[in-house]
């Protein structure tokens, strides 16, 4: 499986709106974190993220809707095409993401697609699985364990960094 090198890490922080929780930990993007398989191009994110801990799930995309997972971290994968992902909610922010990214999501965090290509696909791999409303939704995200390893780069990448200090 090709690796290529996180040419960037971003971080964004996003408050709770009174409709999504969002979190107190950053979303993390990885731009260019993996190089997408040339015949199979969600293969090379499952191999990694499984690699890492991070067991796949599904491949599909996100949602047209703002939502949130209370007991969920979660990782998406961009194998192909491009996307606006909204996150955060109506007072967030928009994201453009290609192949080869890879955006952490924290339990809580709104997030929704705007506008896609028609090759668009992502890889939603949660870290834990449930749901919940608002309200009860804030003591189960605070609940959430971290993980013990980043999805992308292992047991000494960023998200032990940028997550211990949030």
């Amino acid at each position: 499986m090709a690796t290529a090198g996180v040419a960037r890490i971003e971080t964004a922080h996003f408050e709770d709106d009174g409709r999504l929780p969002n979190s107190r930990l950053p979303v993390i993007l990885y731009r260019g974190a993996i190089v997408p398989d040339a015949i199979d191009p969600a293969a090379s994110f499952e191999h990694r993220f499984a690699e890492n801990g991070w067991v796949p799930l599904w491949r599909w995309s996100v949602y047209p809707f703002h939502h949130y997972h209370s007991t969920v971290h979660e990782v998406l994968g961009v194998a192909s095409g491009h996307a606006v992902l909204r996150l955060g909610g109506r007072n967030g922010q928009n994201f453009d993401v290609g192949a080869g990214d890879v955006v952490l999501l924290p339990g809580g965090t709104g997030h929704k697609r705007v506008a896609a290509d028609s090759s668009f696909l992502d890889l939603i791999k949660p870290y834990r699985v449930g749901a919940g409303t608002h309200d009860l939704a804030l003591s189960r995200i605070a609940s959430i364990p971290l993980p013990e390893s980043d999805p992308v780069t292992g047991k000494n990448g960023p998200l032990g960094r940028l997550w211990a200090t949030a």
